[in-house]
């Protein structure tokens, strides 16, 4: 009798021993499927926000959909950095990207606008063929380096002047122009890898909280004799920040890339 519950002993034991080396593979299989995918994810909710935010627009909701486009920016510059840090870039991976781009930063960008009558219309166009020349020929051929203004920034640029404008038509026609003439443009801006460069870089993305050191400080490696009452930035602000603070924020982020790029944005800076 003791050698049968010995054997059942051991087929317990046999059945146990399987049943967790196939949980913990399946445990693997699932943390592997989600480093390869977990760029992806972002890029499919910046799509998502890109949609969300032609839904807005063609609703004339635009203040939601400068929000979603705000949110689209911050998802654009993660996807990235999460990609390159996870070793999981692919064709795949860069496709959805550009695609997620043009929908975001070209189409629903574009329908901020509000493309009434001819001239309004040609802008309009004129805007989202300069946002698929700059993806499709961003190559610079240099090292960290794109050819014509990153899109994204752009987007920032024309959602935070529409919140701050009140929607002023005029003006964002205008700031549009010049977007477009920038990103046509064949001016080199180097590449945006803020969650991958200085501490206040990271900062400026994801926000600081009471008590961290003015940016120029951080950057400098200097100590601030400075009140330690600094607002939260980046990822906060655009979330919790009241309307006018956030639109700042983006405004003068964009605007710092687009006026002093390699003096402030690049690898070395």
């Amino acid at each position: 009798p003791w050698l049968e519950h010995a054997g059942g002993f051991v087929g317990i034991f046999q059945s146990t021993k399987k049943l967790v080396l196939s949980e913990q593979a399946g445990r693997g299989r699932a943390l592997e499927f989600l480093r390869k995918n977990a760029a992806n994810g972002i890029s499919v909710a910046n799509l998502l926000a890109g949609l969300s935010s032609i839904l807005c627009s063609v609703n004339r909701q635009y203040q939601y959909s400068c929000w979603l486009l705000l949110l689209g920016f911050l998802l654009d510059l993660a996807d990235g950095a999460v990609a390159r840090q996870l070793d999981a870039c692919s064709a795949l991976g860069a496709k959805l990207d550009d695609f997620a781009d043009f929908t975001t930063f070209g189409l629903g960008t574009a329908l901020l606008l509000q493309p009434q009558g001819v001239l309004g219309g040609l802008l309009s166009l004129a805007y989202v063929l300069a946002v698929f020349a700059r993806l499709c020929f961003f190559s610079s051929g240099i090292p960290f380096t794109y050819r014509g203004l990153p899109c994204p920034y752009a987007s920032a640029l024309l959602a935070s002047t529409f919140l701050l404008s009140g929607g002023h038509v005029a003006l964002l026609r205008v700031a549009a122009a010049a977007m477009t003439l920038f990103m046509a443009d064949c001016g080199c801006y180097p590449h945006d890898r803020v969650l991958e460069s200085q501490l206040w870089k990271k900062l400026v993305y994801a926000g600081g909280k009471d008590g961290d050191e003015p940016l120029g400080m951080v950057a400098q490696g200097r100590e601030s004799r400075w009140p330690r009452i600094l607002p939260l930035t980046g990822v906060v602000a655009v979330l919790l920040a009241p309307t006018a603070v956030a639109a700042v924020y983006c405004l003068a982020w964009a605007t710092s890339y687009i006026v002093f790029p390699f003096a402030l944005w690049s690898c070395k800076a």
